[in-house]
């Protein structure tokens, strides 16, 4: 798992973990705290865009939650 960076300093976002074809994310709270998204849920341009924002540390937990919100492949 790689840390989050948080540069905005108030994400949910904890730490990621990105593959080929999906990306997994772990949040600071909620009654399910790891999702995974991946090439069937939402879809690769999400996914992408999600590896991206993850990377530079700001912006994944805003885009998840406006754009990609209950799409997820899994939660647990």
């Amino acid at each position: 798992m790689t840390p989050y960076r948080n540069l905005g300093g108030n994400s949910n976002v904890v730490a990621y973990e990105v593959a080929e074809d999906s990306i997994h994310v772990v949040f600071k709270s909620g009654a399910c705290r790891n999702y995974l998204y991946n090439s069937v849920r939402p879809g690769m341009a999400a996914v992408e865009r999600m590896k991206s924002l993850a990377a530079q540390g700001h912006g994944l937990n805003s885009y998840i939650s406006s754009v990609v919100k209950d799409n997820f492949a899994r939660k647990w």
